[in-house]
C-alpha cells in the first residue's frame, strides 16, 4: 500500500492510500495519479527524538541512582554522565551511550 494523490479529469484531486492497480481505474477515463513519497524526518527531528530518549534514560535512571545499595553504581554513573554529554559528541544522534 501506498498514498497517492488522483487528479479526477474534473480538476478535482483526492488522496488515497492503496494500490497502483485502483489508481489506474479510477483515472482511466480521464485524469491522472502520483505515488506521494513518504514523509521522512529533517535532521532537528531526528536530532528531537534523540534528545527525547536521553532525556527519558535520564529520568529512568533518577530514582536508581538514589539508591545506596544498587549494584554496580559507578557504571550506572558513568552511563548518565555519558547521556549528558552526548548530544555534543560525534555520536550524537547515531550511537546512543549504552549502560555497560
Amino acid at each position: 500500500m501506498a498514498t497517492y494523490k488522483i487528479t479526477y479529469k474534473d480538476g478535482s484531486t483526492n488522496q488515497i492510500v492503496g494500490g497502483e492497480a485502483f489508481c489506474k481505474e479510477v483515472t482511466k477515463d480521464g485524469g491522472s495519479y502520483e505515488l506521494i513519497p513518504p514523509h521522512t524526518l529533517d535532521q532537528e527531528q531526528i536530532d528531537d527524538i534523540a534528545r527525547d530518549w536521553r532525556n527519558s534514560e535520564l529520568a529512568t535512571t533518577d530514582t536508581l541512582y538514589l539508591l545506596d545499595d544498587y549494584p554496580d553504581k559507578d557504571k550506572l554513573k558513568a552511563y548518565r554522565q555519558a547521556l549528558r554529554d552526548w548530544p555534543s559528541t560525534a555520536d550524537f544522534p547515531n550511537t546512543r551511550p549504552t549502560l555497560g
